[in-house]
């Protein structure tokens, strides 16, 4: 059976022992009921992995010791979607726990013409982010950008292979999991908003060295693309 796992972002590989935040403390102590001697893990989020053993069960203050230490290397670190915001913020947040549980290094929420909400509560996404880290038991959290205009996004888009998936044309394009290379080339995929990418930003896209990609037969919806390309390409 796996141990208890959570998250503190204010430890590495030389810490010896992490006085817990309140919450943290509470849920170990009065919801999971651990005692002293007991052994959970902690992760910062960013590839450290601490196996700790209970010194003090206070539900304030809960003290643990580490007891080993690793680094998870993330293999996945050279993959980003830029997805555009949507108005159903329910949707979003559930591609945000989707694209963090299969393991996308880096989400870039983007505004596009058609975008019809820009509002974006920064750490309320975060906290998601973290929820979904934990629930899949993992040791990297995604990189969240603040969101960028899709014209600021050209001139900054340096990965190896850059993709928009679009549905205009689709004579033209050819499926995503036919033009991947491999895992370790950075590959940058773009999902538009509901309503697609105008002509004008694809032209930009395909500018800019975007290649056009299909992600399937049906349309789909924008979080339902940005998943099934996050899917694609970290399995790739």
């Amino acid at each position: 059976m796996s141990l208890p796992f959570f998250y503190t972002k204010d430890i590495d590989l030389n810490t010896t022992q992490v006085v817990l935040d309140e919450d943290t403390s509470k849920h170990i102590v009065q919801v999971l009921r651990m005692e002293n001697g007991e052994q959970l893990q902690l992760t910062n989020g960013k590839g450290v992995l601490l196996t700790c053993e209970i010194a003090d069960n206070n539900r304030k203050k809960c003290t643990v010791t580490a007891i080993d230490k690793s680094e998870i290397v993330n293999r996945k670190s050279e993959i980003a979607i830029a997805v555009s915001l949507i108005k159903n913020n329910t949707r979003f947040e559930w591609f945000l726990e989707k694209a963090t549980e299969i393991g996308v290094a880096t989400i870039i929420p983007l505004l596009c013409e058609r975008t019809e909400k820009t509002a974006f509560k920064y750490e309320r996404m975060k906290s998601i982010l973290v929820s979904a880290m934990l629930q899949s038991q993992q040791a990297w959290i995604p990189e969240l950008k603040e969101p960028v205009k899709f014209t600021t996004l050209m001139g900054h888009a340096s990965a190896s292979q850059k993709f928009i998936a679009h549905c205009i044309d689709e004579n033209n394009k050819t499926p995503l999991s036919a033009q991947l290379l491999n895992s370790s080339t950075s590959k940058l995929i773009l999902v538009g908003p509901e309503g697609d990418f105008t002509k004008a930003e694809i032209e930009a896209a395909l500018k800019s060295g975007f290649m056009p990609v299909s992600l399937g037969n049906t349309r789909l919806r924008t979080e339902t693309a940005a998943v099934v390309a996050a899917t694609l390409l970290c399995i790739a």
